[in-house]
């Protein structure tokens, strides 16, 4: 017998106790779909046209980097955009974000950054959240480029891709997404949800992507982060644009059940931006 273990919005949402958007998922006046919220994800996932596959990246110690892999449906070969996952592990919910940008055109991968750390080798899928978030908050800034650096690498050598890469990270990835921009000069683009950004000079003049971030404005945290991040931006001149979404709290496109409708509505104004971000960038 398989029992499923819910997390406490899960159960709310299952109970009836949450607004929970229906499973074909909100669009927007620009008919752009969202990715689901973590209550539907898997449902989302499980009825998905696309094809999702494992592979494994290996790294130049012979490491294996578990990487989730969305292919969209088209004919011609596709931009690439890696999704880096939030301080929980690459969860069914950063899987369904990668199956919507497969939606979109995008060949979308996902890398579980902490494969090989878990229990018996494993990684994000061996260990429960709170474990996750140990993980995965131990992982060395060094350690993360070259598990990125290895996935990108392997990425663009897809029969599939045409040259072409961007990246998106939530949370920790969101600050993940960013500092990567300033590792990784061979990026064409960087989203950052609710993730702050490198506070080194250098750091940030090393970028040379466009970036773009998007924040929840109840998200005091981050929040008082930007105003310092785009002054830098702007006095190095490099493009930035920050996105203050009023009333939303940190991870609303995960948690868009939640902050009484803000969440949902910052959703809903960040995904069709980040959608035309790419469309623009990933040429």
């Amino acid at each position: 017998m398989k029992v499923r273990i819910f997390t406490p919005v899960v159960a709310a949402a299952l109970l009836g106790l949450l607004p929970v958007a229906p499973a074909a998922a909100r669009t927007t006046a620009t008919r752009i779909e969202l990715p689901p919220s973590e209550v539907t994800a898997l449902a989302r996932l499980d009825h998905s046209p696309r094809h999702g596959e494992w592979d494994n990246v290996k790294m130049a110690d012979g490491t294996l980097i578990r990487t989730w892999v969305s292919y969209p449906q088209r004919s011609t070969k596709a931009p690439v955009v890696l999704v880096i996952h939030e301080i929980f592990g690459l969860s069914d919910w950063v899987r369904s974000v990668a199956d919507q940008l497969a939606a979109e055109g995008y060949i979308a991968v996902a890398p579980d950054l902490i494969s090989g750390m878990g229990p018996h080798g494993g990684g994000s899928d061996s260990v429960d959240r709170d474990g996750a978030v140990k993980l995965v908050s131990s992982l060395p800034r060094a350690e993360v480029d070259a598990r990125l650096d290895a996935v990108r690498a392997w990425a663009l050598a897809l029969p599939s891709a045409d040259g072409h890469i961007g990246e998106i990270g939530f949370c920790w990835g969101g600050t993940s997404s960013f500092w990567y921009a300033s590792h990784q000069p061979g990026l064409d683009a960087a989203v950052v949800y609710y993730g702050t950004a490198p506070t080194e000079t250098a750091q940030l003049e090393a970028i040379k992507a466009p970036v773009i971030g998007f924040y929840g404005g109840k998200d005091e945290r981050v929040g008082a982060t930007v105003p310092a991040t785009e002054s830098a931006m702007k006095t190095l001149g490099k493009p930035y644009e920050a996105n203050m979404e009023a009333g939303a709290g940190h991870g609303f496109l995960r948690a868009q059940e939640l902050m009484n409708g803000a969440n949902l509505r910052a959703a809903e104004d960040a995904w069709p931006k980040t959608i035309a971000f790419f469309r623009k960038y990933l040429k």
